[in-house]
C-alpha cells in the first residue's frame, strides 16, 4: 500500500465504491440551529437539510478540523501507507483544503493536499482518477496530476430555483454582480476556477432544464465521459434529465450509466431545494 486517497463527503462517492477502492473519506459537518451532524447516513442526509430550509431553520456548514484529517492520515500510514493523497473540494468554497494543508504538516508520512478548484462529484471524478494510477502502478506525483487533470477538464453545471441560498453563505460569486437583486431569476450557474460563475439566465425551470441538457451534450462533445446528475429534493426533473442524457451521450458514455443521485447534505445546504446539477467529467 504505498500511497492511499483521501477525500472529504462533498465528493459523493458512494460508500461501497469508497470501500472498495480504499479511498477514506472524511465528513464535512452541517450545522442546523444548535445540532451538529456529520454529513452521511447517519447523520446530515439530503432529506434532513431539505426539510430544515424549507422549515427556515438556521442551517450552516463547517470543515472537518485539522485533526480530524491528521486522524485519517495517520490510520492510512498504520495501516502500511507510506504517502497519502488528500484531494477536496474547491479551497475558494470551503476551508477543507486548509485543514488538510495544516494536517499535512504535523503526519508522519508526506502527505500531499490537492484543491480540485471543484465541488461535488466531480472532485470524487478526481479521487477516482488518481485512485486508477496508483492502482496501474504510477506515483503518488502522477496520481496528483491525474486528479488535478480530470478535474480542470470537468464541467459542473447546475440550476438553483433561487439565489437566496447561496447569497447567505456568501458563494454567490460573480453571479451577483449579475443578478444583483433579482433572486427570483432562475439561473444557470458554473465551477469557474473554484468558484461559482453565471452561465445564462432563464425564467422557467422548464427551460432550465433543456439548457442543462444542451450544456451537458456540448461539453460532452465526442469525448469518452462520465455523467452524474444531482439534485436535491428534484428527483422527477433529474429522473427526466438523465434519461435524456442517457440517450443523447450513449455513444460518448461507453456502455455506462448516467448515474443519478441527490446531492450531498453540505452542499445541498448552499443550494437550496429544487437545485439540479449535471457534472461531465472526460475520462483522460
Amino acid at each position: 500500500m504505498p500511497a492511499a486517497i483521501v477525500t472529504d463527503s462533498t465528493a459523493m462517492i458512494p460508500a461501497d465504491v469508497a470501500a472498495e477502492r480504499g479511498i477514506v473519506v472524511v465528513p464535512l459537518q452541517v450545522v442546523i440551529g444548535a445540532q451538529v451532524l456529520d454529513e452521511g447516513a447517519d447523520g446530515a442526509t439530503p432529506e434532513v437539510v431539505a426539510e430544515a430550509l424549507r422549515a427556515f431553520k438556521p442551517v450552516s456548514t463547517s470543515r472537518p478540523a485539522p485533526t480530524v484529517l491528521l486522524e485519517a492520515y495517520e490510520a492510512a500510514a498504520r495501516a502500511g501507507a507510506t504517502e497519502v493523497l488528500s484531494i477536496h473540494l474547491s479551497g475558494e468554497m470551503s476551508g477543507t483544503f486548509e485543514s488538510a494543508q495544516l494536517a499535512s504538516r504535523e503526519a508522519s508520512i508526506p502527505v500531499t493536499p490537492v484543491d480540485s478548484r471543484q465541488v461535488g462529484v466531480a472532485t470524487g471524478f478526481a479521487a477516482l482518477a488518481a485512485h486508477d494510477v496508483l492502482a496501474e502502478g504510477g506515483s503518488a506525483d502522477e496520481a496528483a496530476a491525474a486528479a488535478r487533470a480530470r478535474a480542470a477538464a470537468s464541467s459542473s453545471l447546475f440550476y438553483v430555483d433561487t439565489l437566496e441560498y447561496l447569497r447567505r453563505g456568501g458563494r454567490i460569486g460573480a453571479a451577483a454582480a449579475l443578478f444583483g437583486g433579482a433572486l427570483s431569476v432562475k439561473p444557470l450557474l458554473q465551477i469557474e476556477d473554484g468558484v461559482v460563475a453565471t452561465l445564462e439566465k432563464v425564467r422557467t425551470a422548464a427551460r432550465a432544464l433543456s439548457r442543462l441538457e444542451e450544456l451537458a451534450v456540448q461539453a460532452a462533445g465526442e469525448q469518452e465521459v462520465d455523467v452524474c446528475v444531482a439534485h436535491l429534493a428534484s428527483p422527477d426533473r433529474a429522473g427526466q434529465l438523465t434519461e435524456h442524457l442517457s440517450t443523447r451521450l450513449a455513444d460518448q458514455l461507453g456502455g455506462r450509466d448516467v448515474w443519478c443521485g441527490e446531492l450531498g447534505a453540505v452542499l445541498g445546504a448552499h443550494v437550496g431545494p429544487g437545485m439540479l446539477a449535471v457534472c461531465v467529467a472526460p475520462r483522460l
